[in-house]
Parts: structure tokens; C-alpha cells; sequence
């Protein structure tokens, strides 16, 4: 019926009439492939087709065996050498910061280390300032007394000294004068060793 419809619509008659020949018509090209369409309109999606199912899985075991060969071969290797690479560039760097933080303790301990010595050492330095310091003061101040004490005994020698020479002159200067006072009372001429006798018995 359908197949009627498009020949008579294709050669100017209306549907439904009947050609005037009743004899045999030969198919033409547009009949062939409206026959070829309807049948493949009538037969659904293969894919889904249960008759299809072996060959389906047939096809796809087939197509995940040559992915799989293509990726065990090609691809994996890459990322495993890739993946192995990042690995050992991960592992020297953490072994590179290891090192380096093992080589700053041990500078941060060397120079507290360091410091420690150094104010020792000043500490040391200061208390040896100190002690000199005061030892030189000491011997200075001793120096000193000495001295002072050197020429004390050197100014009690000439005390002592201008004193026995001034008392020398006293006594002689008294004997004189006691000689001129009894010659003047009496008027005779005293001597020099009878005065002298009275003025130390008078002492």
C-alpha cells in the first residue's frame, strides 16, 4: 500500500486511483530504497538486539585486550617512570632539607657554643682587669706609705737634729748670758766652765 502510494505520487496521479494497466510495473530506484528504508525502520537499533550480544562482547573483550596491551606497554611505563622520577626528585629534596636543617643545628649550636666561650672569656677578662686593677692600686697606695713614711723619718731626723742643735745653742747662749749677768751683779770676772757647771746643775 505504501509502496503504491509513492509510485502513484511520483508519476502525477492522485492516491488511492489505480493505474489503467493492471499488468506489471517495474520497481524504480525511489520504490527500491523506500522498500530498503521500511525494512530498516522495521528492524530497531541493533545494539540492542539480543541476537547481537556475542559478537558485542566478542568485539568489546577484543577491544579492552588491545587497550589494555597498548596501555600496559606504552602508557603505564611512561607514568611509572614518571611517577618513580617524582619519587626519587622527592626523596632527595627531603633528604637535601634534612641535611641542610642538620647543618643549621649544628651551626646554631656551634655558635651558642661560641658565645658561651666569649662571655666566659670577657667574663674572665673583666675579673682580671679587676684583680690588676686593684692589685695596682694596692702597690701603689703601699708605695706610697712607703714614701711618706721615708720621708717622715727623714723630717723627725732633721727635728730631732735642729732640735739638739738648738738646744746646744740654748745652753750656750744661757751659759753666756749667766756669765755677763754675774760678772755685771759682781763685778768679777767669772769663768766660762763655772757657768757652765751652774747652768747644767740648774737643768
Amino acid at each position: 500500500m505504501f509502496i503504491s502510494q509513492a509510485y502513484a505520487q511520483t508519476e502525477g496521479q492522485p492516491a488511492g486511483n489505480p493505474p489503467l494497466d493492471s499488468g506489471p510495473t517495474p520497481p524504480t530506484p525511489e520504490a527500491e530504497f523506500l522498500e530498503g528504508h521500511e525494512v530498516h525502520e522495521s528492524a530497531g537499533f541493533p545494539p540492542l538486539e539480543t541476537e547481537f550480544f556475542a559478537s558485542q562482547i566478542l568485539w568489546l573483550a577484543i577491544s579492552f585486550g588491545i587497550l589494555y596491551l597498548i596501555l600496559s606497554r606504552t602508557i603505564v611505563p611512561r607514568l611509572a617512570g614518571v611517577i618513580e622520577g617524582r619519587r626519587d626528585r622527592i626523596a632527595a629534596d627531603l633528604e637535601a632539607a634534612e641535611r641542610m636543617r642538620t647543618d643549621a643545628d649544628e651551626a646554631q649550636a656551634a655558635y651558642e657554643q661560641e658565645l658561651a666561650e666569649a662571655r666566659e672569656r670577657a667574663h674572665a677578662l673583666s675579673q682580671t682587669a679587676r684583680d690588676e686593677a686593684r692589685q695596682s692600686a694596692e702597690d701603689e697606695r703601699r708605695r706610697n706609705e712607703a714614701e711618706l713614711e721615708a720621708k717622715l723619718d727623714v723630717a723627725q731626723a732633721r727635728i730631732a737634729d735642729i732640735k739638739a742643735k738648738a738646744l746646744a745653742d740654748v745652753g750656750t747662749i744661757a751659759e753666756e748670758a749667766a756669765q755677763a749677768i754675774l760678772t755685771e751683779l759682781t763685778g768679777k770676772d767669772i769663768s766660762q766652765e763655772d757657768v757652765a757647771n751652774a747652768v747644767r746643775e740648774s737643768r
